[in-house]
């Protein structure tokens, strides 16, 4: 199988790496000429024998855009274009209906494994046709952790669904930051506890809070015990916003996600050891640059 991958950032370049390693020939197109295998969409395009398989990994919005835009010129009738990055599930339909005009297919894929995704694989939610998403199968088998393909893969339903599920996902995932972190300011404030990153250690195993994200946390803690050198600056990626704009859409009540958003907007004004821990598991888990301490 040969398949064809756009954007070879942090996550684009392992799973090149990743389907490689499983004997599945990737070609790879990035502005970045240090990664790139290609030096344009066209010749990306051209590399990857027909019917094509092209996998698209990009920042959301104007950039996913562009690049299926530009990507629909070349590629012909039969073709597949699969959305992996972090797009609004909206889009998905709007690009679907653009690319059916040319009779090209289009599914959408929420990912999630960020930096580890490489060694650890990476848990996957695909929205499309059963025809496309058997087409992708084999691609989704070697991404995905080895072990039951339910236990980190779903077709959830048509296109569009992949990525409200990523994008829910994401949004449980600010309220459980926001717990741990939360946890950790009140266990700094009390001068009893004389062993802090002790006390997340020892809740690793056996313990009903233990998680990979606890981990990430202890290993945050090994790395910078006070979290001296992290500022309490922390984004929002856009899918904590979606989150909390369908559950308004929807009257679902979803009070932990929304106030975890909002102190992502506090973390903005104030010096906050929480959100400090925050900043620290993203970067933990996805490699999302943090600022400076003081910056």
């Amino acid at each position: 199988m040969h398949v064809g991958l756009v954007g070879l950032g942090k996550m684009g370049f392992n799973m090149r790496a990743r389907l490689r390693a499983a004997g599945i020939e990737v070609t790879g197109y990035d502005r970045n000429a240090d990664v790139t295998d290609v030096p344009d969409l066209a010749g990306l395009v051209a590399a990857v024998p027909a019917p094509r398989l092209v996998w698209v990994m990009v920042p959301s919005g104007e950039i996913t855009d562009s690049v299926i835009t530009e990507l629909a010129g070349h590629m012909d009738a039969g073709d597949l274009i699969v959305d992996g990055g972090n797009s609004r599930f909206t889009e998905d339909q709007r690009h679907r209906a653009q690319l059916a005009e040319k009779l090209i297919g289009f599914m959408d894929v929420g990912v999630s494994g960020g930096v580890w995704g490489l060694k650890n694989g990476y848990g996957l939610m695909a929205g499309g046709s059963d025809e496309h998403v058997a087409w992708a199968m084999p691609i989704l088998d070697v991404l995905r952790p080895e072990g039951d393909r339910a236990d980190s893969f779903v077709h959830v339903g048509d296109v569009g669904a992949g990525h409200y599920a990523k994008m829910v996902h994401n949004g449980i995932e600010y309220g459980l930051m926001q717990a741990y972190a939360e946890g950790y300011e009140l266990l700094s404030k009390k001068e009893i506890i004389k062993d802090l990153p002790g006390t997340f250690r020892a809740w690793q195993k056996g313990t009903v809070v233990r998680s990979w994200l606890l981990d990430l946390m202890v290993k945050a803690l090994d790395e910078d015990p006070g979290l001296v050198s992290i500022d309490d600056f922390v984004e929002d990626s856009g899918e904590g916003r979606w989150t909390v704009e369908e559950a308004i859409a929807s009257a679902v009540p979803a009070p932990a996600i929304t106030a975890a958003l909002f102190a992502r907007f506090s973390s903005r004004e104030d010096n906050s050891p929480a959100m400090r821990m925050v900043s620290a598991l993203r970067h933990q888990f996805g490699g999302h640059a943090t600022k400076p301490a003081g910056s």
